[in-house]
């Protein structure tokens, strides 16, 4: 089939949006070197703005070439659910009752580990708080711990090797960490209930193998480092009031009440208007709700759902020419370019598939979703958390290809050979 010129132009923005990601460094330096534009740079210089920025370009390009009608009729065809839920599932899951809560814990459980407690509270963050990503969800997952490692890790003084090291394994170990059941990551999300994929399925077929490169790669990078480690340690806000239990428990019922409703964005953010009267009405018991981080990874999210529904004409024909071996390397490779989710949920529209196509093709897609802060939908929260304390307040893209890698093999390794 031949791609209409919308879909032409559509992938043309989409090619210039990824080179943007990679190019956002170069536009904070803009904004240092040209102060009296410095507003629009660092505008650009954000990577969460990237591709809702492209996205604006294309509804404009439609609304020119089509009309009005088309431009609306194209965004209201378009599913925001993961979006919405992405925003408001960071906003809970970072707050401070929840945070209390979940650093109470690791710390507890650190402190009986018979190593260094610095070192046992780095492995727990990049090993424990992944795999409970399974649970209460990745995007979860990822604002627990990006949240807590900037309170204490980042928070001291430490190398950039350290800093890439530890986000290049916390995205690749929270984009596989998620499926050990069929609700929690976003590429497992779109494809089980139609392949029929229970918790039985994804922790024999995915879930050990994805724990075990999840241990192995955070215990890596632990001994890696172990000099610097010292550094964890208390979050440094422990004179704020201790939160009592029932506002943890309340904190916690709204979080679980947001993941079961998870694919009813009017049920999901209707418990989060509540949720926001009741942190209204105890606000003694908070931090300043991130709401602003939440919203721009939404935007991020949301101008990837409008670019990446024109794809479709390349990606199907390029991912179902390929067997099982080469659709998981494919799959690996296209996360780099384009969120995992909708990878799978490309490969969801094709009938008559083999398990081991199916397989292979969630394998490959969370496998490559550290790579970029675009393969995986929780990245760009984990992104906006702690850009701010690398040089510039920026994570260099390529940086965090770099470091990815080498957790990234040991996924292939995981997934492919045993």
């Amino acid at each position: 089939m031949n791609p209409t010129s919308i879909e032409l132009i559509a992938a043309v923005l989409f090619a210039l949006a990824v080179i943007h990601t990679f190019s956002t460094k170069f536009f904070e330096h803009l904004a240092h070197s040209q102060p009296r534009h410095a507003g629009i740079w660092h505008l650009l210089g954000e990577v969460e703005v990237v591709f809702g920025f492209w996205a604006m370009i294309l509804i404009l390009f439609i609304f020119a070439a089509s009309g009005k009608m088309e431009a609306i009729t194209y965004l209201e065809s378009r599913d925001f659910t993961e979006p919405m839920f992405v925003f408001v599932i960071m906003v809970i899951a970072g707050t401070r009752p929840i945070l209390d809560c979940a650093a109470a814990t690791v710390q507890r459980t650190a402190a009986v580990l018979p190593v260094h407690t610095g070192m046992a509270m780095y492995f727990l963050l990049l090993a424990f708080i992944p795999l409970l990503g399974s649970f209460i969800t990745e995007p979860a997952a990822m604002t627990l711990a990006a949240l807590m490692l900037r309170d204490t890790l980042f928070s001291k003084e430490i190398s950039t090797r350290l800093k890439y090291a530890t986000i290049g394994v916390l995205f690749v170990n929270v984009s596989i960490g998620g499926t050990l059941t069929p609700f929690a990551a976003p590429p497992v999300l779109m494809v089980a209930a139609k392949w029929n994929w229970d918790i039985g399925f994804m922790m024999i077929t995915f879930g050990w193998k994805a724990a075990l490169a999840v241990a192995i790669n955070a215990l890596a990078v632990t001994w890696l480092f172990r000099h610097e480690l010292g550094h964890v340690g208390q979050r440094e806000d422990t004179a704020a009031a201790k939160t009592p239990l029932a506002v943890v428990l309340i904190h916690l019922a709204f979080l679980t009440l947001v993941v079961l409703f998870a694919h009813h964005p009017v049920a999901f953010m209707g418990i989060f208007l509540f949720f926001l009267g009741f942190t209204t009405a105890y606000h003694h018991y908070q931090s300043p709700l991130i709401l602003r981080e939440a919203l721009l990874v939404a935007f991020f999210l949301a101008g990837l759902v409008v670019l990446g529904g024109q794809q479709q004409w390349w990606l199907q024909p390029l991912l179902m020419d390929m067997d099982d071996t080469a659709v998981y390397f494919g799959a690996t490779a296209l996360t780099a370019i384009t969120d995992n989710a909708a990878l799978t949920y490309l490969g969801s529209l094709v009938e008559g598939l083999s398990e081991e196509f199916k397989i292979a093709l969630v394998a490959g897609a969370v496998t490559g979703g550290g790579l970029t802060v675009i393969a995986n939908a929780p990245n760009p929260a984990g992104f906006a958390i702690l850009k701010n304390k690398f040089d510039e307040q920026s994570i260099h893209p390529l940086g965090l290809l770099i470091a990815a890698l080498p957790p990234t093999l040991v996924t292939v390794i995981a997934f492919r050979v045993l």
